[in-house]
């Protein structure tokens, strides 16, 4: 389906604006360089992800450069939730997976914007923290720790949430649990990022769920990642879309 096939203003202003120019838009230089270093660096990194993270080589161990290959989100996704962050002038961001901070350096590029990003491993916690200093950003606070701790903590002390983007915990029910705590701080303008929706038949489970939610007023399964909307006036509408 393309914007031809997009009935809805609001959806295919969307599409033209935020989905289609993501495609043709250049990556940040800096970052996009940091993600070539990322890619070749054979740097050991302990295996203490509590969810269901990279897949190990195999030798059973996991390096910077197979993080980088199978967990960070592709350049045009990257530019994607930028972009979307910026249509919708979103100044409170949340993103569950901080991985290598790749994502959470887009997202903090937003003026005025505060990005809470939560990690938890203490090993990837570390190493986004040195990429967060290299690049001097101090509107990134990152929470370590293991999420189904650190975000209803969070969560009872923040106000609300403009943009979410969750990439942690690759698995059904957590994924479920993430949505429904993020849902108590989410207005009818947020929009949530619900990353590698096809990864796993859990994550597919996942999405069918969340797209049908009751609170879920429009949706778009872009393949890689998912978005939900929550304005009643998009009337329950869900689009498979090509990115």
């Amino acid at each position: 389906m393309d914007e031809h096939s997009i009935h809805s203003p609001f959806f295919f202003d969307f599409y033209n604006q935020v989905i289609k120019k993501s495609r043709k838009a250049t990556g940040h230089p800096r970052i996009e360089r940091l993600r070539n270093t990322l890619l070749k660096d054979q740097t050991p990194v302990p295996n203490d992800d509590p969810g269901a993270g990279p897949r190990l080589d195999k030798k059973g161990k996991k390096t910077i450069s197979r993080i980088a290959k199978n967990s960070l989100s592709p350049p045009w996704a990257s530019r994607l939730y930028q972009r979307i962050i910026q249509y919708n002038d979103s100044k409170n961001i949340v993103e569950l997976g901080t991985s290598l901070g790749l994502n959470t350096l887009y997202l903090a590029e937003k003026e005025g914007a505060r990005v809470s990003t939560f990690e938890g491993s203490t090993a990837l916690a570390h190493m986004a923290l040195t990429h967060f200093g290299l690049f001097e950003k101090e509107n990134i606070n990152l929470i370590e720790g293991n999420i189904d701790r650190t975000l209803p903590e969070f969560l009872q002390n923040t106000g609300k949430i403009d943009f979410a983007l969750m990439d942690a915990n690759h698995r059904h029910e957590p994924t479920l649990r993430y949505f429904n705590l993020l849902a108590r701080r989410l207005t009818d303008k947020s929009i949530l990022a619900v990353d590698d929706i096809h990864w796993s038949r859990e994550m597919e489970r996942a999405w069918e769920t969340l797209h049908r939610h009751e609170l879920v007023y429009g949706s778009i399964d872009l393949y890689r990642c998912g978005l939900l909307f929550f304005d009643p006036a998009l009337n329950k509408q869900h689009f498979i879309l090509s990115a």
